[in-house]
């Protein structure tokens, strides 16, 4: 009866820090890279189909800084940070763009591409340390 109980005990918390996240990522991609540290993060691919989503630690407040390109195809950039996603931007084929946007606190940041469809050579990129409001 123990060794059941802790069994369930084990299986339990497994299970709860598996499915932690906010969002998950979902995806069909062909030659993808991708990076995702505490302040910025980076993807680029040849094709991409699905949902990426970043987590990103803000120190203090600012804007999310942010850089996108694509090919072809189309894609909706948004942000989580006081718990609603709200659209950061749009990218579609042809498209090259540098800005910065969605204003942050110190805290929890996701960051959330969705493709409508499939995109080819694309490249994404966000930065929290080169916004605006933190230099």
């Amino acid at each position: 009866m123990k060794k059941a109980g802790l069994f369930l005990v084990a299986l339990i918390l497994l299970l709860s820090l598996a499915g932690c996240g906010k969002y998950s990522s979902s995806y069909k991609a062909v030659a993808f890279v991708h990076s995702n540290e505490s302040a910025s993060a980076f993807m680029n691919f040849y094709s991409f189909d699905g949902r990426m989503v970043f987590k990103l630690k803000s120190g203090g407040e600012g804007d999310i800084g942010f850089s996108a390109k694509l090919e072809s195809g189309s894609a909706e950039i948004y942000y989580d940070f006081y718990g609603t996603k709200q659209k950061l931007f749009s990218v579609s084929g042809g498209d090259e763009i540098d800005s910065h946007g969605g204003y942050v606190e110190a805290g929890t940041v996701y960051v959330i591409v969705e493709t409508n469809g499939e995109c080819l050579n694309g490249e994404f990129r966000f930065d929290l340390d080169r916004s605006p409001a933190t230099k």
